[in-house]
């Protein structure tokens, strides 16, 4: 198996289970949109100043969905990915 398939297809089982622990939150609004702002912020942040670290993440469909779901966690995956 290819390697960006298993990342995507991590991604796809990690976004399957963050929509069901928003799910199962109480305030599942405001759970989302607490981690959806977060994980922008984030993303932002490290794509503006990643440069300091080495880091290049671009601003992009697939980063910016990622984050909105995942959050911050995503963001530093990719950071970490990026190293690799």
């Amino acid at each position: 198996m290819e390697t960006e398939t298993l990342f995507y297809l991590i991604c796809v089982v990690a976004v399957l289970i963050m929509l069901e622990y928003f799910r199962r939150r109480k305030r599942k609004i405001i759970s989302f949109t607490f981690g959806a702002v977060t994980g922008f912020i984030a993303l932002v942040l490290v794509n503006k100043y990643g440069f300091v670290i080495g880091a290049d993440i671009p601003l992009n469909t697939f980063n910016i969905c990622g984050s909105a779901v995942l959050g911050v966690p995503f963001v530093v995956c990719l950071v970490i990915i990026n190293f690799l």
